[in-house]
């Protein structure tokens, strides 16, 4: 009897999570899942390489991410390097510089959660009045 192979969810969560916060075993299983699908081995080297990116604020690397995405034949990777292309400039800031707009994206989570809540209850007043008292 051969073992159940891990599911796609599992596999994803090895490659998302830090390689030092893997157990031993899921080292091994992801390096076996790895070397049965080379496709899934370059994908995660991508993930990982812009994980450091994204963490270490080195910005400056992804042009030639970029590029090295762009050799390999993984196609959602190839959509994701054309998004990230168009506002290039924007992209590398948000990758090196040390400011984000984090604050003003809960207010506006907390504004549309309470927008859903109240709707179809009430006009702008009511709404001005919960989101002033909220604050």
């Amino acid at each position: 009897m051969t073992a159940q192979p891990p599911s796609p969810r599992t596999v994803a969560g090895w490659i998302l999570r830090r390689p030092t916060a893997l157990s031993e075993a899921e080292q091994l299983q992801l390096k076996t899942v790895l070397a049965h699908c080379p496709g899934l081995d370059a994908l995660t080297r991508h993930v990982r390489s812009f994980a450091i990116m994204l963490t270490e604020r080195q910005g400056e690397r992804l042009p030639e991410w970029l590029d090295a995405v762009r050799q390999d034949d993984l196609p959602s990777l190839h959509t994701l390097a054309a998004g990230i292309d168009r506002d290039r400039d924007a992209v590398i800031a948000g990758l090196t510089l040390p400011w984000n707009s984090g604050v003003v994206e809960g207010h506006v989570n907390r504004i549309k959660m309470l927008k859903r809540q109240m709707f179809g209850r009430a006009g702008f007043h009511l709404l001005r009045k919960r989101v002033l008292l909220y604050s």
